[in-house]
């Protein structure tokens, strides 16, 4: 059983703000104490896996974007609308609205909620994007050919990693993150690559949206100022990221 951490770091920071505090961490089956580079906000989570997201939200909208939006009813209000770069709309009677992140189906929500009682009765609100992109996942750090990648569906870890080009000379087999968000929720797993390829322990699903990130050479800012386990043989360490709570 792995255990979790939460952070209220942005997530452009993350990195950075892991440098920090070394607190045991304790694994089942493990005689020894691990540790780990613990900032205020993360924990350990009592998760053996990261959590699915949910198949309605593998798209969600980006910065950039057209979107077609029917309110049912209200003409006045229905229309193009383009989310800038953070991924926020100027929607009429309601304004600036943060919508990036969010599948479809929440943003109609959020708009229906905001035009209820003050403006509609009962709003009937769709967002239809333009344009759905091919769901990627972004690899990073110690691969060949880093970048984004597509992936439908599901897809192992290591699959995504041979897709990038496999792992470059000086990867950190030990020190490989999956980045996802479920719920609002940002979640980290760590895994030894090595392990899952010995067969010591599965290898873990990777849906679009995820980021995988392999650690880092010598030569560059290495992951051992984020984690510092010693091997996973036997197991992963599932975290949890407490941003923007």
């Amino acid at each position: 059983m792995a255990r979790i951490m939460k952070t209220t770091k942005s997530v452009r920071n993350f990195r950075l703000a892991l440098s920090g505090l070394m607190l045991p961490l304790v694994l089942s089956g493990c005689a020894t104490d691990r540790t780990y580079g613990q900032a205020p906000g993360i924990e350990i989570a009592e998760l053996e896996e990261l959590p699915a997201p949910r198949i309605e939200n593998l798209y969600v909208i980006g910065p950039q974007e057209a979107l077609e939006i029917e309110v049912v009813g209200a003409e006045r209000l229905s229309g193009k609308y383009l989310t800038d770069g953070e991924g926020r709309i100027s929607f009429p009677l309601v304004g600036l609205l943060d919508i990036g992140g969010m599948a479809p189906n929440e943003a109609a929500d959020m708009i229906a909620n905001f035009l209820r009682g003050s403006y509609l009765l009962n709003p009937q609100v769709r967002v239809i994007p333009e344009e759905i992109p091919l769901p990627t996942v972004s690899v990073g750090g110690q691969v060949d050919k880093p970048g984004e990648y597509p992936v439908l569906g599901r897809q192992s870890l290591l699959r995504v990693v041979n897709q990038a080009g496999g792992l470059a000379e000086y990867a950190k087999l030990d020190d490989v993150l999956i980045l996802r968000t479920v719920g609002g929720q940002r979640y980290i797993g760590a895994y030894n690559i090595q392990a899952i390829q010995r067969g010591n322990y599965g290898d873990p699903t990777v849906y679009p949206n995820d980021i995988v990130i392999v650690g880092d050479s010598p030569s560059r800012r290495r992951l051992d100022s984020i984690l510092r386990f010693a091997p996973l043989l036997s197991t992963s360490a599932i975290l949890i990221d407490r941003i923007g709570r």
